[in-house]
């Protein structure tokens, strides 16, 4: 058996499995395969055979396969206008026009131009309303608040710029025999996702200060980049009377801005 016979036999045995069973999540779960690869491969036995779940990548290239560059414009136009369709739904759209483009084209042509998934189709978006001040259609401010609502829930934060906004947390790392109790003061500036850490014996006020004072402030000095502001939870170690709480004293005397996470 050779290469090409090994890959359709893995590929054709998700799509049996399926079928015996009767259930597409447990057959692709056994196999290791995806739900959506499997429609995959099921559409492309459906479009040319057997030999089409050949891979691409050992094939050689056929330039008469590949989509016309005014339909691929089109494609990458409707990307742009209804960044929230996905492959299917573009494809229904198209042919209501006239073209004809299976959903799998599509995707071929998003990967091409790094638009196989929606945050990737909104960035498309933002930077061309950024360059040509395009008017939004209501598609287009439909998805746009889509993804901000879904960045609200899983706590994704709009900043601007390295220093704009750091995050500052303490953790419970556990207890280590002769030292005690383990303590994790983690800071994470929110544009860059630059993070630093420092390992205490306590939870203290002065341990949240003194990782700012030891490895955060130094770094954003060295490359002349204010912090402006820092967010925190509630706990002591962050809040207290401005006039005693060494970690208030710390943030006011360089001028950094404190946003309590309630």
């Amino acid at each position: 058996m050779n290469n090409s016979e090994k890959i359709i036999r893995n590929k054709v045995g998700v799509l049996n499995l399926a079928e015996e069973l009767g259930n597409i999540t447990k057959a692709c779960r056994i196999m290791g395969y995806s739900r959506d690869t499997f429609y995959r491969y099921k559409e492309l036995i459906n479009e040319g055979g057997l030999d089409n779940l050949i891979d691409r990548t050992r094939r050689k290239p056929n330039l008469k396969n590949r989509i016309e560059p005014k339909i691929e414009s089109k494609v990458k136009e409707m990307a742009i206008d209804y960044p929230a369709y996905g492959p299917v739904r573009v494809s229904n759209e198209l042919r209501k026009e006239g073209i004809t483009v299976s959903p799998s084209g599509i995707r071929c042509v998003w990967l091409r131009n790094n638009l196989n998934n929606f945050k990737s189709r909104l960035k498309a978006l933002e930077k061309k309303v950024a360059e040509e001040g395009l008017i939004l259609t209501d598609a287009q401010i439909a998805a746009l608040e889509k993804k901000k609502a879904e960045d609200t829930i899983f706590g994704e934060i709009e900043t601007e710029h390295p220093g704009y906004l750091g995050s500052q947390d303490t953790f419970y790392v556990g207890h280590l025999k002769g030292v005690g109790r383990i303590y994790q003061q983690t800071f994470v500036d929110t544009y860059s996702k630059i993070a630093f850490a420092k390992l205490y014996t306590s939870k203290t006020p002065i341990t949240a200060a003194d990782l700012l004072n030891d490895k955060v402030l130094p770094f954003f000095d060295e490359h002349e980049q204010p912090l402006l502001r820092i967010l925190t939870d509630r706990g002591t170690e962050y809040c207290g009377n401005v006039e005693s709480h060494a970690y208030e004293l710390f943030i006011a005397v360089n001028d950094i801005d404190v946003v309590v996470n309630t």
